[in-house]
């Protein structure tokens, strides 16, 4: 006697209202496509055909191509730009108040007038030199 084994294979339904709800969590930007898939076990291009249906975001006929890390790549790359440029700032304004403050000591003290004076007439210059 010889028995076969076949795997049956299971065909599941989800309601409108689980399929809403993961729609919801990729358009907040909570969950990625990839890591909806991991977590509840629905294929990836499951979610897609839901988000071209459900979402509210998405006109029909467009696609969306989604990054695996870059996008979070990206956001942290431009984090840490941000982070070093508000230091470059920060260091340039320090050194323009110490500047201001020096100008402003030498003109006290020194009697010197180190801001240029606009009322003064320009000079003439060396003038024209000639070619050999």
């Amino acid at each position: 006697m010889r028995t076969t084994i076949r795997v049956v294979k299971t065909h599941r339904s989800f309601t409108a209202d689980f399929k809403r709800q993961l729609v919801k969590e990729f358009e907040t930007g909570e969950f990625s496509v990839l890591q909806l898939s991991r977590i509840y076990g629905v294929s990836y291009q499951l979610i897609y055909n839901w988000i071209y249906k459900f979402s509210t975001f998405n006109e029909h006929g467009s696609r969306i191509v989604e990054m695996k890390d870059s996008s979070a790549a990206k956001l942290k790359e431009m984090e840490q730009r941000i982070k070093d440029l508000e230091r470059a700032v920060g260091q340039k304004q320090i050194k323009i108040d110490y500047l201001e403050k020096m100008i402003d000591i030498a003109k006290t003290d020194l009697q010197i007038d180190i801001k240029k004076n606009y009322d003064t007439s320009q000079s003439g210059g060396s003038g024209r030199t000639g070619k050999k």
